[in-house]
């Protein structure tokens, strides 16, 4: 009888074990699927085209190569596997760190923009022709989607569907306004010059805000991460100076609860911490 129980265990575990190997296949070919869709995508808003199978293929080998050396030299295979997924996953955050710095520097250069297009205008030059001039003397990121812009019109994209893709790939206020000016100017006419200007003094107005703004709010952010810091850094020096009263914290069950639950506070504190010190105008 305790042989046939003894059968169904394994049999049970066998069909548990292919059930979950099915499972993470499907959900790591998911994420494959996704990562190199949305990491393709968003290095090409850099002008930058990368096989999206090589960037996963060497993800993965970087990944599992550092969980291995960690794993190695620390001995603790959680924090293998930690290192392991959060350079897995590094990747994504940094192409959206990327995009995000990219898009700041759009809107700073935004307005110097704005301003030598409106004088263009006034010197006779046409909307087309004005956005050439002043796009050959800009400097990327600008200059890389206006030219774009202008090449997609060379094609055969019309004026107005090149600055919806325009702000598809330029999210942010200030292109919005820049779009909606320049479509209501072809459209309806008026004085753009003038509607520039005004737009850019705007602009210039509200970056100068939003930097006294990120000025004051700076304290704040450090503290968060210095707050954050100081357990961390006690850790490592208690560890150090008693290594035996430590080694429970490292190698018991009970500790990696500790430790589960001391970084998951770090994160949420240094969350709402910034939450609190992000202000939106």
């Amino acid at each position: 009888m305790i042989w046939i129980f003894l059968l169904f265990v394994v049999i049970f575990i066998a069909l548990a074990f292919v059930l979950l190997q099915r499972l993470l296949g499907q959900v790591l070919k998911i994420w494959e699927v996704r990562m190199k869709s949305d990491t393709s995508r968003r290095l090409q808003d850099f002008f930058l085209f990368i096989d999206p199978s090589a960037l996963w293929s060497g993800n993965i080998v970087l990944s599992v190569s550092l969980a291995l050396i960690t794993w190695l030299l620390s001995g603790l295979w959680w924090i293998a596997m930690i290192v392991g997924l959060l350079v897995f996953l590094a990747p994504g955050w940094i192409v959206a760190r990327l995009r995000q710095r990219r898009l700041a520097q759009f809107d700073r250069q935004l307005p110097a923009m704005l301003l030598a297009l409106a004088g263009a205008l006034r010197a006779g030059a046409g909307v087309h022709a004005a956005i050439g001039q002043v796009t050959a003397e800009m400097a990327p990121p600008l200059s890389q989607e206006f030219g774009l812009m202008q090449r997609q019109q060379r094609l055969g994209v019309s004026f107005e569907q090149s600055l919806d893709d325009l702000f598809v790939r330029m999210p942010s206020e200030s292109a919005g306004l820049l779009v909606s000016a320049l479509k209501i100017a072809t459209q309806s006419g008026g004085n753009l010059a003038e509607a520039l200007e005004r737009i850019a003094q705007t602009l210039q107005s509200r970056l100068q805000v939003q930097d006294r703004i990120r000025a004051l709010t700076s304290q704040g952010k450090m503290q968060a991460w210095v707050m954050a810091g100081l357990p961390l850094l006690l850790l490592v020096v208690l560890n150090m100076l008693d290594p035996e009263a430590m080694h429970l914290m490292w190698f018991h069950p009970a500790g990696w609860v500790v430790l589960t639950v001391v970084l998951f506070l770090e994160a949420l504190g240094i969350w709402l911490i910034r939450k609190i010190v992000n202000i939106d105008i």
